[in-house]
């Protein structure tokens, strides 16, 4: 499947090389580095890399999380925070599932060695999965985590009995972000929201709209909808 592994910040170069061979190992062609925080091509990184260093030198380098998947339809995000205040977790079972419910192009994210995801990096995700790791010590090495879910998603595509879905594939995040822009300048002009918990009031909309699984024409209805109402309401104004 179409698939890209992409790194939140990483820190470590022996992290970032054993990824890149985990990469090769399960045929992911694609590595992604939000902001890295080494040298990619780092002597430590080439040694882990061993046979995947035309991977590691390949590998495309983005600004933030949103810019890294924004070609991505369905994108699964890993926590192993227990303050991730009220996103849903699943298991990898599930979440991995969905992931191959589609031939959509797709993205499997992990976040920064020390803190993982911020919210709102998991808000961008359509699915978040936490590991079967004990809730006194839930964090693995980022090298780690990737082999967990790389293995688990082999599994899930070579041993399932079941006929895969053809679920229709999400909007991008990009796409999402763009009415969600647009809803919280309405929002805001209305009274609906204020200044100071907007942010927070949005984030929830993202989730519920995440969890819908909207997909780019329902999306784009929507931000027709509220770029009406917000020319009709300025218009009134005026």
């Amino acid at each position: 499947m179409n698939i890209a592994v992409v790194l939140v910040e990483p820190a470590g170069p022996l992290n970032l090389g054993s990824v890149a061979r985990l990469c090769a190992n399960f045929d992911v062609e694609s590595l992604r580095l939000v902001n890295p925080r080494c040298d990619v091509l780092a002597e430590d990184a080439v040694r882990m890399a061993v046979h995947a260093v035309p991977l590691l030198r390949k590998a495309s380098i983005h600004k933030n999380l949103e810019s890294a998947i924004s070609d991505r339809r369905r994108v699964v995000a890993t926590c192993g925070r227990l303050d991730h205040g009220a996103i849903p977790l699943q298991t990898p079972e599930d979440g991995l599932s969905w992931l191959l419910a589609g031939d959509a192009a797709s993205a499997l994210v992990f976040g920064r060695e020390d803190r993982g995801l911020t919210n709102d990096e998991l808000l961008l995700c359509q699915r978040v999965v936490t590991l079967h790791s004990q809730e006194s010590y839930p964090s693995l090495n980022l090298s780690h985590a990737v082999a967990v879910v790389l293995h688990e998603l082999a599994r899930l595509q070579h041993h399932s009995t079941a006929p895969q879905r053809d679920d229709p594939a999400p909007a991008s995040a990009p796409q999402l972000s763009g009415l969600l822009d647009d809803a919280s300048e309405l929002l805001l002009e209305t009274g609906f929201l204020l200044p100071h918990t907007s942010a927070a009031r949005m984030a929830k909309v993202r989730n519920l709209l995440q969890r819908a699984a909207c997909r780019s024409e329902e999306v784009a209805m929507l931000r027709g909808m509220v770029r009406q109402l917000r020319w009709a309401i300025r218009a009134e104004r005026s």
